[in-house]
Parts: structure tokens; C-alpha cells; sequence
């Protein structure tokens, strides 16, 4: 695979994301989203500068310390971008920067203002309007322009929009289910992440570090066009398994112990979202063995629920059964299945959630439903990742101490089912252990 696929959203895409929101908005109202600013690392270092998801979700503007206003009046629709100004002193220091006068072609928008001018420019666009759609707290840099915007307008005694509406559930709503290129996007980072995993299980062996692993991970990544992670990585050997954010990856790989690896790949904005777990040595104890097959018949049940009108709810309900009664098989927990289940015993070993929405962030927007029972549509995209965790001071039997096991993959809701989008990593035991014995 060459670096020739690399691509990017094409810029009429947004421009028909915009237009549906102003099919949306009520009429003689504004609509404001604020980007990110840049945050100080360290002394005078800031980290590498990432867009809000929501604002390029309209936009595709990267620059930081920018804002989109659309406005609808009288059924006319105007779309305005605030951003920074040229600069040639500042961009010979720290990058080049799009300027006012080429966004408006650029972006496809109406007309674009210096970021500096934002509040006045809001107090005469907003004037005599009845709505603001605004999401206050998202960006809280954006609050006070907003509400002094509004407050300028009082002040000239003119009408000003009196009722708040935040856009987050319409522009959740929207960005849950993908188009045709976010699709193709995300099944590169998905790929990418995948082409990663399989590098981590062939460079794995004990003595070797956590952070000696991610660092092949990102490797890959960067080898295929994926500059960053779409979050913090996780490799975890042993008992650091069972902590589920851990991200010290700082420990040497044990001999006999299992390495679990949480790691997704960012291709042009769209995250992927993988876990795999398997033997540092490459082979498989029959304690890990046995608690290992437990999670992957529990997330080949939930796989044939994760369909059209189907939920996350309902295949989390099978996910807690399989595992239950997994669990009580081998003594690690006791008792009856359905009391075990009623009293949610499962969740000293299984804590977290069946899976999430993914998209522009890993975590993606979009409403669940009371307790994850939204029926699924096509065109969603989810993570399904069952786990199970067994510390070393759980009171079970001598031989799972210790284990910490969660395989995840990316699933597509479609028409016919699901596809799943991360398949070019093995999660069977034989195959897992014939890739790493292959290298």
C-alpha cells in the first residue's frame, strides 16, 4: 500500500451539511459554532492543534480560534466564517494561515470576517432576529462573545433573538449517521488500525516494553497517512489489563502474561477504534484460553443482534448471559445464572459498556435511547467491545488472577446487517497464535 489514497472531504460535502441545517433552523434566526483554541502543553510549547468536531463537521477549517455564523431571514440563508487574519511575521513563526480574502471561495461560503471583529459583527446579524441556536460550554471561549453580542443589542434598544436553542441534538443527530465519504474515510481509519495491530502482535515478545509496542503501533499509523492516534493509547501486559484507561504503558512484557492493546488510528479526522488481546509469548496458557473464548462467543452473539432495529441495549442483555454463564463455569463466579444476572454479578468483572457510536471522535455524538435501546438504523457505525477483567485480589480460582481480556471491532449498520469494518485483524486463538509464530 502506497500513500496515494490519501484524500479529504470534499468541500461541496460541507457546504450540503450546512445547507441542512438551515432547512432545520426556524426562520429570522442565527446559528454559531466555535472551533478550539490552542492549549499550552508546557512553558511556551502548546499540544498540536486539533479542530472541534462539530465546527468542522460544517466547515472543514482546521485553523484554530475560529467560528461559523449562518443566518436565516425572510427564507434567505447566509453563512459567514470568523477566522484569523494574514500574517506574514506570525506565519513565518508558526504556519500558514487561509486569511480573509480566500476563505469565502475556499470554504464556500457567503463572507468571511477577522476573528477580532466577531462580537461587533454578531450584534448587527443577530439584530432583529427571534432565534440563536448556540451550545453553551462547548466552547466556553465563545460564551462571552456571544452574550455580550446579545447584550450590545439590548443596549441599543434593538429586538434581539430571546430564545436560546442549543444545536447539539440536531448536529449529533446528523453526524451519527455517515455519508458515503465519511464511510470511506472511516473504513481507512479502520483499516489502518487494523494493518497496526497485526505489526503490535508480530513485534511483540517478553522484555520488551508497553511503550516499545505503541510506539510500533504509531509507526504503522504514520506509514499509511494516520499522523495521530484518535486517542490515548492503551497497551496493557498483565494485570494492567484490568484497568480500563490505562495508559502508563511504561511496564516491561512478562513471559505467560497476556498484552491487551487498545488503539485506533485518525485518517483525515475519522477515528478508528480496535482492541485486541493475546499472549506475549504467542501462545495462549489454558487459563487465558478458557476466559478468552468466553468473551469471543459473547461478541459473536452480540454481532447478530447489531442490526437494523436491533440495539445496543438488547445485545448487551445476550453479552451478560454468555459471560455469566461462562463465568460460572469456571467457578470464577457462583451460583445460579439468572440470580447471578438479577443481581448483576457480571459487573464485578464487566463493567463498562457494550459499545459507542464512532465517528469524528471515538466517542462519537448521537442519542442512545433510555439504556442504549435506540433500534439501530443503517448508516450508524458502533464499536462492539464485551470484556472481562479479573484482578489479581479477585477471590477465584488461583489460575485467572490476573487476566484482563476485551476484544473490540467497528461495526456498520447496513441494510443487510452489519459489516464489520476491522476484520483485517484476527481475534481467533489459532489465528492469533499462527500470525505471531509466523514472524
Amino acid at each position: 500500500m502506497d500513500l496515494a489514497y490519501l484524500q479529504k472531504m470534499p468541500q461541496a460535502e460541507f457546504t450540503q451539511r450546512r445547507q441542512r441545517v438551515f432547512e432545520q433552523m426556524q426562520d429570522n434566526s442565527a446559528l454559531i459554532v466555535f472551533t478550539e483554541t490552542e492549549k499550552r502543553r508546557n512553558s511556551d510549547c502548546d499540544y498540536l492543534f486539533r479542530p472541534d468536531s462539530y465546527f468542522w463537521y460544517l466547515t472543514g477549517f482546521i485553523e484554530p480560534k475560529s467560528a461559523l455564523l449562518l443566518v436565516k431571514k425572510a427564507g434567505q440563508c447566509e453563512s459567514t466564517i470568523f477566522l484569523r487574519k494574514k500574517d506574514p511575521l506570525m506565519e513565518t513563526w508558526n504556519g500558514r494561515r487561509l486569511g480573509v480574502e480566500l476563505a469565502p471561495s475556499t470554504l464556500e461560503v457567503n463572507e468571511a470576517c477577522d476573528i477580532e471583529e466577531i462580537q461587533s459583527v454578531l450584534a448587527k446579524k443577530m439584530a432583529n432576529l427571534t432565534a440563536c441556536y448556540y451550545a453553551r460550554g462547548v466552547q466556553e471561549w465563545g460564551d462571552s462573545i456571544v452574550f455580550a453580542s446579545l447584550d450590545a443589542i439590548k443596549a441599543k434598544r434593538q429586538k434581539y433573538p430571546t430564545t436560546l436553542i442549543d444545536w447539539q441534538p440536531m448536529l449529533s443527530e446528523m453526524r451519527l449517521f455517515k455519508s458515503e465519504n465519511e464511510l470511506a474515510l472511516l473504513q481507512q481509519a479502520c483499516h489502518i488500525s487494523a494493518l497496526a495491530h497485526v505489526r503490535a502482535m508480530k513485534q511483540t515478545r517478553p522484555n520488551r516494553y508497553e511503550m516499545e509496542i505503541e510506539g510500533e503501533i504509531q509507526y504503522e499509523f504514520s506509514r499509511f497517512g494516520a499522523r495521530f492516534a484518535s486517542y490515548n493509547q492503551i497497551v496493557a501486559g498483565g494485570d494492567n489489563a484490568c484497568i480500563l484507561h490505562y495508559n502508563e504503558n511504561d511496564q516491561v512484557l512478562q513471559d505467560g502474561d497476556l498484552l491487551l492493546i487498545d488503539s485506533g488510528a485518525e485518517f483525515a479526522m475519522y477515528a478508528g477504534d480496535i482492541t485486541r488481546t493475546f499472549p506475549i509469548n504467542g501462545k495462549f496458557s489454558q487459563a487465558q484460553r478458557e476466559v478468552y473464548e468466553i468473551v469471543l462467543e459473547a461478541m459473536k452473539e452480540a454481532a447478530k443482534l447489531l442490526v437494523p432495529k436491533g440495539s445496543i441495549h438488547q445485545a448487551n442483555e445476550k453479552v451478560v448471559r454468555v459471560m455469566t454463564e461462562g463465568m460460572v463455569r469456571l467457578g470464577i463466579l457462583k451460583g445460579d445464572v439468572d440470580k447471578l444476572l438479577e443481581e448483576k454479578a457480571y459487573k464485578a468483572y464487566y463493567m463498562h459498556g457494550l459499545g459507542h457510536w464512532l465517528g469524528l471522535d471515538v466517542h462519537d455524538v448521537g442519542d442512545y435511547g433510555n439504556e442504549r435501546d435506540r433500534p439501530l438504523d443503517v448508516g450508524m457505525v458502533l464499536t462492539l467491545e464485551p470484556g472481562l477483567y479479573i484482578p489479581k485480589s479477585a477471590d477465584v480460582p488461583e489460575q485467572y488472577k490476573g487476566i484482563g481480556i476485551r476484544i473490540e471491532d467497528n461495526l456498520l449498520i447496513t441494510e443487510y446487517g452489519n459489516k464489520n469494518l476491522t476484520s483485517a485483524v484476527p481475534k481467533e486463538i489459532d489465528e492469533i497464535e499462527a500470525l505471531m509464530a509466523s514472524n
